[in-house]
């Protein structure tokens, strides 16, 4: 009908009228053009005032001869790359300054560099699949690595590696303070291969035994942003790692005091000696379950020093010049009370089992009953709550109260271990910092699994193994600072100030805010909650589209990017007031 209406109105004349009226909304009129004689004249067809202005335009352009077409025949999407994911990672990285603490100067293999940190935080792989996947995006283009292949990967990771402490002294620079803080931990990751002298047999803190792995020693700050990363063989021990990481505070980072919190395992009575003939550096760690025993045992510790506080401070010749802070945790003390009950009982039905194959002339033998006694106590570690007698024809069992007992007392109870003066830090001050270093377990969590994908690790050479982690430490890096920037759009607690005042003994709880997003999961405005990875996946669909201006080939193209919804504007804008 529109077609016909064009013909006839542009052979007659008609045209678009539109009357002032004073305040309110103009007359619109349907007018036509004609002679009588000399003289023109108009005469009104229809009042077209009820219409809404786009169709009066739409009325209008046809009176005026232009060519309409139905919408999407004016131009030809060539191609659609998703894009808002990309923005987002890239925007965090102008924010940090990332380019600058790389390399001051633009080149190719920091480019490079940039779009493997965001590979990894965006769709981690192999690096040759990883920029085959490139172009599928925004990302090649974003960072200006359309050409690269997988031989510009592994050169750009030789020339990172070069650069790592150049770059891990910028960033101490940046989050370490003097007399702070520094958080220490040790992890590991399978090996694929066995060419790579990194990759040993080792404690698989992964629980994959038999397995080559190398090991990674992270250092943060008290926050658990990450600043540094040292790469050793799969069976080095984590005291082992701890000395070098001392000297490289001091030396290169040039922070003469501060304080070194690890775990009972990393910072050892060895290691503790040499940090007291060094000076400077003090820590806190926690003591083994075998000291406390001591402890419980000489009558330093008793059980009524918990009657009324949870926490309390004692002191003990065998550690002097330190501070011990005793903390009792009931909910703790439960949970270890019934699992070590279904254990023992687990351990008592598989015994009655082998004793009824004993009995059934199935098993003989003390030898043979032995072994498979063995099997059963170390599986479920309770040889030592249960008397054993074996003979060629018989299994008898009792559970050992007396260690039982013993072992009860010490449900629920850790002591942390410190050199820090009262005066510095209060005893619930050093309990909370200590059990800070589960900041560097969440960052081997993102680096190792949800995020990043450290592992399996695919490298022959030790160096390309070494800048593989360096890169998913600077990627960690990144990613944290995301996390923090979105806080409020994700299932995070946002009240960390109430971390600095609760019970530092009582198990971490989340607070009432962060309860609810869980239970809602949608915003006030109908938004859903997210975690990182879904965002930067909402994130994806805003999408940048490569058209042209007809079908013809050879013709000139432009972009056209899709508008953002509310949540994808205010997380972008999450990341422009980042502080940094």
């Amino acid at each position: 009908m529109l077609t016909i209406c064009y013909i006839v109105c542009y052979v007659v004349g008609m045209h678009i009228h539109i009357v002032p009226n004073r305040g309110s909304r103009p007359t619109i009129l349907l007018r036509e053009s004609y002679r009588e004689g000399k003289k023109v004249k108009k005469r009104t067809i229809a009042n077209l005032s009820h219409l809404p202005m786009h169709q009066i335009e739409l009325l209008r352009a046809v009176f005026q001869g232009v060519d309409l077409q139905p919408a999407g025949l004016g131009f030809v999407v060539e191609r659609s790359q998703p894009h808002g994911h990309v923005e987002a990672v890239a925007r965090m990285m102008a924010r940090l300054g990332l380019p600058a603490l790389i390399a001051g100067r633009p080149c190719p293999e920091r480019d490079v560099v940039l779009a493997l940190i965001a590979s990894r935080i965006l769709d981690p792989r192999p690096k040759l699949a990883m920029t085959r996947s490139w172009a599928a995006t925004t990302l090649a283009e974003t960072f200006g690595v359309s050409a690269a292949d997988e031989q510009d990967c592994t050169a750009a990771m030789d020339w990172l590696l070069a650069r790592q402490d150049r770059i891990q002294k910028k960033l101490a620079a940046r989050h370490l303070k003097a007399d702070g803080l520094v958080l220490y931990d040790l992890s590991s990751s399978d090996f694929e291969g066995t060419t790579c002298p990194l990759a040993q047999r080792g404690y698989s803190r992964d629980g994959r035994r038999g397995t080559l792995q190398v090991n990674y020693g992270l250092m943060t700050d008290d926050r658990g942003c990450p600043v540094a990363v040292t790469v050793h063989e799969g069976n080095v021990a984590d005291p082992t790692t701890l000395m070098p990481e001392i000297t490289r505070i001091k030396d290169a980072f040039g922070i003469a005091q501060c304080v070194m919190v690890g775990d009972r395992g990393m910072i050892s009575r060895t290691a503790i000696a040499t940090l007291r003939d060094q000076g400077g550096i003090d820590w806190i760690t926690a003591l083994k379950s075998a000291s406390i025993r001591a402890l419980v045992e000489d009558k330093t510790l008793q059980p009524d020093l918990f009657d009324e506080v949870n926490l309390c401070e004692i002191t003990h010749p065998d550690y002097p010049g330190e501070r011990l802070i005793a903390c009792r945790n009931p909910g703790l003390a439960k949970l270890r009370r019934h699992k070590r009950e279904d254990l023992l009982k687990a351990t008592e039905e598989d015994l009655a089992q082998i004793t009824a194959r004993i009995a059934a002339g199935r098993l003989k033998g003390q030898d043979k009953i032995g072994l498979a006694v063995g099997r059963i106590v170390n599986r479920y570690k309770m040889a030592k709550h249960f008397t054993l007698t074996i003979t060629d024809t018989s299994l008898t069992f009792a559970r050992t109260s007396e260690a039982i007992a013993a072992e009860a007392a010490l449900d629920g109870l850790y002591i942390i271990r410190t050199s820090v003066s009262p005066e510095r830090l209060d005893s619930a001050s050093c309990v909370r910092h200590y059990k800070s270093l589960s900041q560097v377990e969440r960052a081997f969590r993102s680096m190792k699994t949800v995020d990043l994908k450290v592992r399996p690790i695919h490298h022959r050479l030790a160096d390309r193994v070494r800048a593989h982690i360096v890169l998913c430490m600077l990627a960690t890096y990144v990613e944290w600072h995301l996390r923090e920037a979105w806080r409020g759009l994700l299932f995070a607690d946002e009240d960390q100030a109430a971390k600095a005042t609760r019970d530092p003994v009582a198990p971490a709880e989340r607070s009432a805010a962060a309860k609810a997003k869980v239970a809602q999961r949608h915003h006030e405005d109908g938004t859903p909650i997210h975690s990182v990875p879904t965002l930067l996946t909402d994130l994806a669909t805003i999408v940048r589209n490569t058209c042209r201006t007809s079908a013809e080939e050879d013709a000139p193209t432009f972009t056209v990017t899709t508008q953002s919804n509310p949540l994808q504007r205010r997380a972008l804008d999450l990341i422009d007031a980042r502080a940094v």
